[in-house]
């Protein structure tokens, strides 16, 4: 009753203004009611979450006269300071003015003409999550007015919200925990992949390693038995009868003059030696020195090395060459000297 004789009163502008908020303010109260209302025990919760309301005039300005209030609200209304920022806004100086003179009819028309705009900034306070600034805004009003209509769903809203951000901000650091837990997990992951892998990898590295081993074996038995047949093939030549080697050449020195004989040995038959296995195989090349005596009846009687290139080679196959020697019968045993040569290729 006492907002509408005062809204009456008031300019025809200002008193549009008013009622468009009123009107605002009562869809919004009922918007509220028919809505989804929380349980009785969640409200109270919500109100009880909501902090209690700001100091509405600073002591600074509620130390001011009364002159100086009126001037400082005046200024402040004209500069479109009406409810911000905290300690010089028209609100907070007209309330301090009315406190001082509470039947001043322009200071409560005033503080009406502001209600509306207070109510528009407590709700985008809320809607932007600054509590602290619509909790200031929700004091002016109460002060303003306790028994406004729209102060017990600004109130729940400030609760609501509150109790909304906290969930939020509850929320958003349990999903950093998460993400930090989900990272923790792949990093875990990440190292028992590699672990595995490494495994992996040393197990192919070891099977290399004993494949290599086992093929060095199988290489080095197979060697051993190459190396056996070759030894076996090696005794078999030896064992059986050589071929023919290339007929060794004998250079026939200057017969020695038998003692009281002047003739002259002629060879009928100077069989070439046996090429030893061993020379034969190597290529190895030599000659040997062998003095030889023939007796009358042209067989060589004695035979002995008296120089041999290389030693011991082809001493035995030159002595036996010579054994077999024939030369046509003389009158006195001959000693004399003859140098056979060893050459594989011929």
């Amino acid at each position: 009753m006492f907002v509408a004789k005062t809204v009456r009163s008031w300019p025809s502008g200002f008193r549009l203004l008013a009622c468009l908020a009123v009107v605002c303010a009562f869809a919004g109260c009922k918007k509220n009611d028919a809505g989804t209302t929380a349980p009785a025990a969640t409200t109270a919760a919500a109100t009880q979450a909501a902090a209690p309301p700001a100091q509405a005039v600073s002591a600074q300005v509620a130390a001011m006269s009364a002159d100086a209030l009126r001037a400082a609200a005046s200024s402040a209304q004209r500069e479109q300071r009406l409810y911000a920022p905290t300690g010089n806004n028209a609100m907070e100086y007209y309330l301090a003015l009315r406190d001082k003179a509470p039947n001043d009819a322009a200071v409560t028309s005033a503080l009406t003409d502001l209600m509306p705009y207070a109510l528009i900034a407590t709700e985008q306070s809320i809607t932007r999550d600054d509590f602290v600034e619509a909790q200031r805004l929700y004091a002016l009003m109460a002060k303003t007015d306790p028994t406004a209509p729209a102060l017990p769903r600004l109130k729940q809203s400030i609760a609501d919200g509150q109790a909304s951000l906290a969930q939020r901000t509850a929320a958003a650091a349990t999903k950093t925990v998460d993400d930090a837990q989900k990272q923790a997990d792949l990093e875990k992951k990440r190292l028992a992949d590699q672990q595995k892998t490494q495994q992996a990898a040393a197990q192919q590295l070891a099977a290399q390693q004993a494949a290599a081993q086992a093929s060095a074996a199988q290489a080095a038995a197979a060697q051993k038995a190459a190396d056996d047949r070759a030894a076996a093939a090696k005794a078999a030549v030896a064992a059986r009868p050589q071929p023919a080697a290339p007929t060794p050449t004998a250079s026939a020195g200057p017969p020695a003059p038998a003692a009281g004989a002047s003739n002259t040995l002629r060879a009928v038959s100077t069989p070439a030696p046996a090429f030893p296995p061993e020379a034969f195989r190597s290529g190895t090349s030599g000659e040997v020195q062998v003095e030889l005596t023939v007796g009358t009846d042209g067989s060589v009687t004695a035979a002995r090395v008296v120089r041999a290139n290389p030693p011991r080679v082809f001493d035995r196959a030159a002595l036996a060459a010579v054994k077999r020697w024939r030369f046509e019968p003389v009158s006195a045993p001959i000693t004399t000297r003859r140098t056979i040569g060893f050459n594989p290729g011929g």
